[in-house]
């Protein structure tokens, strides 16, 4: 019968929803020399939502440029460093910085800021006043990215 096909099809052909959007302000931080010491939260992140948030295609879009240890995630990106050993290489805070708004560090790179309102540009209005990841999101990230050890 042809009707449970057709069904399927078009579940699959109904668009996912938007990634649900992040922050409209900002929690305040302060910057000391590399990296953002303090929690945006003021507590730890998790880092298994943080894997997840990593993985996820529509959310992070981390693997769309770097590689990470994530062997479930056939394609990986190669425009950036690898994720792996991100946290022998970086302290909690360096990362936190890196997350939030790599371009403190270098100006140049192509990675998003991940936690910034302004100096944006090219900005789709849907995502005009608000930041790509949530205050809770980047500690999250942070998170599992400090799990990332070298052996």
């Amino acid at each position: 019968m042809r009707v449970p096909a057709l069904a399927a099809l078009l579940v699959f052909a109904v668009p996912l929803p938007p990634p649900a959007m992040a922050d409209t302000e900002l929690r305040s931080f302060l910057i000391v020399g590399d990296a953002i010491p303090d929690s945006l939260t003021g507590k730890p992140g998790d880092p298994a939502k943080g894997r997840a948030i990593v993985a996820n295609r529509q959310v992070g879009l981390c693997l769309l440029c770097h590689s990470g240890p994530i062997p479930e995630e056939r394609f990986q990106g190669n425009l950036s460093p690898s994720l792996a050993g991100t946290g022998s290489r970086w302290s909690v805070g360096q990362l936190r910085l890196r997350v939030v708004d790599a371009q403190r560090l270098n100006p140049d790179t192509i990675m998003p800021p991940y936690y910034r309102l302004s100096g944006l540009n090219r900005v789709a209005r849907g995502f005009s006043g608000k930041t790509l990841l949530t205050a809770e999101q980047v500690e999250d990230v942070v998170a599992y990215l400090a799990t990332l050890k070298d052996p």
